[in-house]
């Protein structure tokens, strides 16, 4: 067979494959009306992760004039900087808003609440805290500085440390969690995950001068409570006990599943702190590689000691 039968047989054959695209295809679309698949048909568009990305790079610029971009700014070019970035992201995300809220309300039957009113709304209440969301990023960048000697100015902290990034996600997230809106928080939070490996609940309750150093594998439970100036390493969990879904899903309000970490805590790395009626006292230091499951009293040193912690008070 010379090479141009070859040709003629190879797209004979290319057409013999794609005549059975048919029947494939309705069977992938029956699939769909399966109960053990997911689809998101016949339901109101959800946001889209894209634009959410993109919103957070919006946000980020915004906390940050001047850091992120191209544009040099001045304090004359700063309020029309601003104007033209908050007049962008009240768009992109009053839209993402909106459909969160109307995805939500179609998909559980919800009564009509007007859901493109409350994205303008919401998004104006959110815009209103940007200001606040600021004043929390600085005393993380000061945390920051003042808790790794390696740190060198501001600029890199904000710039490079995946710790940052990770919180400046969450404080964004969590205002929005707080607005109740559906989907956008977990999304922000599970990007910034993706992209440092460190996982923040939006839910969690985390107080100002916050730092987590390397980063990589640290988990923040949902109903976690962070106080002030708490530092934290690498591949630290703040998780739960075993707790059924029924008792979360049948209470009015979420009970606490995770730990309390009191003011100027510190925990090292792979320490495992895990219960809703854990408190780890003001002051105390948590050593690496720890299973606790207990409160630990203020000014309290926790250390291993091969299969046994041991707890001291600081300073003798």
């Amino acid at each position: 067979m010379n090479n141009r039968n070859k040709c003629i047989k190879a797209i004979s054959d290319k057409e013999e494959y794609i005549a059975k695209l048919p029947d494939i295809i309705k069977n992938i679309a029956g699939s769909c009306s399966q109960n053990q698949c997911f689809d998101n048909v016949n339901n109101a568009a959800i946001p889209s992760k894209e634009n959410i990305i993109d919103i957070i790079e919006l946000i980020k610029d915004i906390l940050f004039p001047g850091y992120f971009g191209n544009q040099e700014i001045t304090d004359s070019s700063l309020i029309y900087h601003i104007g033209d970035e908050v007049n962008g992201l009240f768009r992109m995300l009053s839209t993402q808003i909106t459909r969160s809220i109307r995805h939500e309300c179609l998909k559980n039957n919800k009564k009509c609440t007007n859901c493109s009113k409350r994205g303008f709304e919401e998004t104006i209440v959110f815009l209103e805290n940007i200001p606040k969301i600021r004043e929390f990023l600085a005393k993380d960048v000061k945390a920051a500085l003042d808790g790794d000697p390696a740190a060198k100015s501001s600029d890199e902290v904000i710039f490079s440390y995946p710790g940052f990034f990770a919180i400046m996600v969450y404080r964004v997230a969590n205002q929005l969690h707080k607005q109740k809106i559906p989907l956008i928080p977990r999304i922000m939070t599970e990007y910034a995950h993706s992209v440092t490996g460190i996982d923040i609940h939006p839910g969690a309750d985390i107080k100002d001068s916050f730092f987590i150093d390397h980063g990589t594998g640290v988990v923040i439970g949902e109903t976690t409570v962070i106080g002030k100036n708490v530092r934290i390493y690498q591949g630290v969990t703040l998780g739960a006990l075993s707790i059924r879904k029924k008792d979360i899903t049948n209470s009015k309000e979420i009970p606490r599943r995770h730990p309390v970490l009191e003011d100027n805590v510190i925990v090292y790395s792979n320490a495992t702190i895990l219960g809703g009626d854990t408190i780890i006292g003001k002051n105390s230091v948590i050593g690496g590689n720890v299973w606790i499951t207990e409160s630990v009293s203020p000014n309290t040193l926790v250390f291993s000691s091969h299969s046994e912690n041991i707890k001291k008070q600081r300073g003798k």
